[in-house]
């Protein structure tokens, strides 16, 4: 697996699980995409582009995954997640020399638990999550954890 020396585009997704179905946070030629998977709340992706470049559209489909796995994974650790938590995901697709790479890097925001906790919940999340599973040892993944 290479490092992207040069990134020439990038696709940002925020997943949060909406608490309030009224509120409605996009403006000015964006809007908000809700996901739903069977069985659990629904996604929202605040201020989504609307047209959405490959890296965005991967990001989202990985972001709406990751998070809804996040939360089984804390269930299966035992760990309450406060209704707040989000997870920003950024796809970047770029260059080494003349080859294409893909990457990504993970912000999860999870104000008030411990980073060590978050951390075992994001690892255990990457290991059930199917769109982890298909880039696994293809991709650069970096991981930031955000407690505050």
């Amino acid at each position: 697996m290479e490092k992207i020396e040069k990134v020439l585009a990038a696709g940002n997704t925020h997943a949060t699980v909406n608490r309030d179905p009224n509120v409605q946070r996009g403006e000015f030629g964006v809007y908000d995409l809700k996901l739903s998977a069977p069985g659990v709340e629904t996604l929202e992706f605040i201020a989504t582009e609307p047209h959405p470049r490959a890296e965005q559209l991967f990001a989202g489909a990985w972001s709406a995954c990751y998070t809804t796995v996040f939360g089984m994974a804390a269930e299966l650790k035992k760990v309450t997640l406060p209704p707040d938590y989000s997870v920003d995901i950024q796809v970047n697709i770029g260059q080494t020399g003349a080859a294409w790479h893909l990457g990504a890097q993970f912000r999860i925001r999870i104000p008030g638990l411990a980073k060590e906790v978050v951390e075992e919940i994001a690892h255990l999340a990457h290991q059930i999550c199917p769109y982890s599973k298909s880039v696994r040892g293809n991709i650069e993944i970096g991981m930031n954890i955000v407690t505050a």
